[in-house]
């Protein structure tokens, strides 16, 4: 997938992470509910997947989806030169909402370079676990947990107030979970809404 123009992914780059405003539904300086954030290809596909879904579903939930491409970025300025100032960290991640931070390696590894900052204790990574085998593409980021039916149970399960105004889509996506459980197993390919999936925001 390519996600932004060459000149786009330049300056993105080179700033190390930035908001992609194409992909939430923060609207008239509203500030998000809940921040969708990615690190590598797979993660930031699910993530994508995962914000439409929320778009669709709760069309009311303001979603800021934000892309990392440097990790240090994450880092104090104070512990390495690419770290980010307090003050640039808090408004991109925001310091009192939940963030749900989709990565392609071990979790652990996002918690050790932002524990210090003020809104870890609403950081919620999902990473690999050393869960899978030699199965499809998709199933393998089932079995570690990091599909986009997982990161929308996620935000449901964690922002405020919205567990039970959201119950039938969280429902919704537990019970796509299962279905792509039963299809793999009966076809040996990914789900046809899956496979076929592309980005319509």
């Amino acid at each position: 997938f390519d996600w932004l123009s060459l000149d786009e992914a330049r300056v993105h780059c080179a700033r190390g992470a930035g908001v992609w405003d194409w992909a939430g539904t923060e609207t008239g300086g509203r500030e998000p509910d809940v921040v969708l954030a990615c690190a590598g290809d797979v993660p930031t596909q699910e993530v994508l997947a995962a914000a439409g879904l929320l778009r669709d579903r709760v069309p009311d939930l303001a979603v800021r989806v934000v892309n990392v491409v440097d990790m240090t970025r994450l880092l104090p300025r104070e512990e390495h030169p690419h770290g980010m100032p307090e003050a640039e960290y808090d408004a991109l991640f925001t310091r009192d909402k939940p963030v749900i931070f989709a990565y392609h390696g071990y979790p652990w590894l996002i918690h050790r370079l932002a524990y210090r900052r003020a809104g870890h204790p609403r950081l919620h990574v999902r990473g690999y676990k050393e869960s899978g085998t030699t199965t499809t593409p998709f199933d393998m980021v089932v079995r570690n947990d990091l599909d986009r039916y997982r990161l929308v149970m996620d935000v449901i399960d964690r922002v405020p107030g919205l567990g039970a105004r959201a119950a039938a889509v969280r429902q919704s996506m537990a019970d796509a979970r299962a279905r792509h459980h039963f299809w793999i197993r009966e076809h040996g390919t990914d789900l046809p809404e899956v496979a076929a999936w592309s980005w319509s925001g």
